[in-house]
């Protein structure tokens, strides 16, 4: 299905830096709770995220990611998901996060 370019700016992409991530124990699938620094404009937003095949929670501090931050909050378990972590589908079903190649400010916009 094609969408057209103003569906895509009705998407709101940025870059931001995880702070703190942790085992999201009362998740049904594998998961991690993470919260991540979007700057000054968005400040911080939470995020579950299935990840736990090729990353650690100590291994994602400090980490740049690319989420979705407008989508409505999602109850998850006891935990509530602010934004959506973006990442490539590998065929064994493992998450690989997209990321910026070069540090970037937090709450730069993907266009």
């Amino acid at each position: 299905m094609e969408i057209t370019w103003s569906d895509f700016e009705k998407i709101d992409i940025r870059v931001g830096t995880i702070v703190t991530a942790q085992e999201f124990l009362k998740a049904r699938k594998p998961a991690y709770q993470l919260s991540i620094d979007f700057g000054d404009e968005l400040g911080i937003r939470r995020s579950s995220a299935q990840i736990t095949t090729h990353y650690t929670p100590d291994g994602l501090v400090g980490m740049q990611v690319v989420a979705v931050v407008n989508f409505p909050a999602k109850q998850i378990a006891n935990f509530v998901s602010q934004c959506l972590v973006l990442g490539v589908v590998g065929a064994d079903g493992a998450v690989v996060l997209l990321q910026p190649t070069q540090g970037v400010p937090n709450g730069l916009r993907i266009a």
